[in-house]
């Protein structure tokens, strides 16, 4: 068996980054998403340092023991990218494999569209990569889904910061990590979207009260603003992402989804992404649906490790 997760601090593009990491060999980055922090991909790392990877899974900024800027302006997809740039320097690599669910799916995407040369490959997770759309973000999406969309909320500092507290930070990550809608989460006219999510009265098998409390525990830490302020960059990084209109992402990528993700069937993403147009910006991808919702690396981990292992088999003799 390989040996247990190690923890450090690393000072990396002007933050300290918290890093846990397990195995030795080629260089595999496991990015999480909202809101999580490393320990999302627990499962993952003892089975990839078993089959000879060292995997390093960050705290991405914002999030549990990395830094936390205040300003949303350090939240950029730049920033992340250039996060990622300084791990990779960090441990003498030249190229490596990206794996990243969510904003983390999202930062990979955008380090394969900025820095080619310095990713072997792509693994992402419930977020497929889409061109700079012609509007600006919050404008688009409160004409379209006025004030009761997720996104929407997360917008104003404070908003969703208020209206979380509302609850203890263990019934925040249940009414988070244990969603089970499918269509888009647009809260109905005048209700918070913390609200209108549900709180199981059963965990599903594939997660515990102890695991949840983690959560929990560590939120209760370093609070929400962080994860939030991802998405109040969203417009700023729009305004950045102009000269890459219509770029492709050209290096070989595996994208995964889970069958019940948010708006998989019903907003749009399972056309997408069998769709030309998807084709056409990442030429070089296959794509693989499972059995499952948005958390999928947690409620399938054996599954999402097997393909990020056959994903991983393409380079062995890089």
């Amino acid at each position: 068996m390989s040996d247990q997760v190690r923890h450090q601090r690393i000072k990396i593009n002007g933050i300290w980054m918290h890093i846990a990491e397990q195995g030795t060999g080629p260089l595999v980055l496991l990015l999480h998403g909202f809101p999580q922090f490393w320990y999302s991909w627990r499962h993952q790392m003892g089975c990839l340092a078993n089959r000879g990877y060292h995997v390093v899974a960050p705290d991405m900024r914002g999030y549990g023991d990395t830094d936390s800027p205040v300003s949303p302006t350090s939240y950029t997809v730049f920033h992340l990218v250039g996060d990622i740039i300084g791990l990779i320097d960090h441990f003498g690599e030249q190229k490596v494999v990206v794996v990243g669910a969510d904003w983390g799916a999202v930062a990979a995407w955008h380090l394969g569209l900025f820095r080619p040369d310095r990713v072997k490959g792509l693994v992402c997770l419930c977020v497929p990569f889409q061109s700079r759309h012609p509007a600006k973000p919050t404008a688009f999406f409160t004409r379209t889904f006025g004030d009761g969309l997720y996104i929407t909320q997360f917008q104003e500092p404070g908003r969703a910061e208020r209206a979380f507290a509302r609850y203890d930070y263990l019934a925040v990550m249940k009414k988070f990590l244990l969603i089970n809608k499918t269509d888009l989460l647009i809260a109905p006219p005048g209700m918070e979207i913390i609200d209108y999510l549900e709180t199981p009265s059963m965990l599903p098998t594939w997660i515990t009260e102890e695991e949840l409390g983690v959560y929990a525990d560590k939120f209760q830490e370093s609070g929400f603003t962080g994860g939030l302020n991802y998405y109040r960059a969203m417009d700023l990084s729009w305004e950045l992402l102009a000269p890459w209109q219509g770029s492709k992402i050209t290096i070989p990528c595996k994208l995964i989804f889970g069958d019940k993700d948010i708006g998989f069937k019903d907003g749009g993403i399972k056309e997408y992404i069998e769709g030309n147009t998807f084709k056409t910006l990442v030429p070089d991808h296959e794509v693989v649906i499972l059995d499952g919702h948005h958390f999928i690396q947690e409620e399938k981990p054996q599954q999402v490790s097997a393909e990020i292992l056959s994903f991983l088999a393409k380079f062995s003799g890089d």
